[in-house]
């Protein structure tokens, strides 16, 4: 046996009359690659990010909101400049993430329980930990 196929190289290709000739197209779907694992990725990624946990705030740290939350109550006819932090729970694992928000106050809805800012992002009170107010 020969590795040069010489005697196969220059032979017609052999075509079948029972069957039509599969369009190029559908040819190339056959070698396309496909994900085994549908979803896998993601899993993995969602699986690797990291939350952060809640912290507990003592009695003293929860005065302090108070006051300060009310020194802005007070004060809500000027839209006080305020930097709040506070804890968002992520919605699809446990834990979540510290954010800061700053803007101008627009008010404090006792029935909701939320500080809300003037570009419309409500902050729910019990997951603040930090209030600073500027003047």
């Amino acid at each position: 046996m020969t590795d040069s196929y010489e005697d196969i190289i220059n032979l017609p290709r052999p075509v079948r009359l029972n069957r039509p000739r599969m369009p190029q197209a559908s040819r190339a779907a056959q070698f396309a690659p496909f994900a085994a694992l549908v979803g896998y990725e993601e899993s993995v990624r969602e699986t690797a990010r990291v939350t952060e946990r809640r912290i507990e705030l003592d009695e003293y740290l929860k005065a302090d909101i108070n006051v300060k939350l009310l020194a802005v109550a007070d004060r809500i006819r000027e839209h006080p400049l305020v930097e709040i932090t506070y804890f968002r729970p992520d919605a699809k694992k446990e834990g979540g993430a510290y954010v800061t928000a700053s803007g101008s106050a627009k008010k404090i809805d006792q029935y909701e329980r939320a500080v809300v800012l003037m570009d419309g992002t409500a902050i729910p009170i019990d997951e603040i930990i930090r209030v600073e107010v500027r003047s």
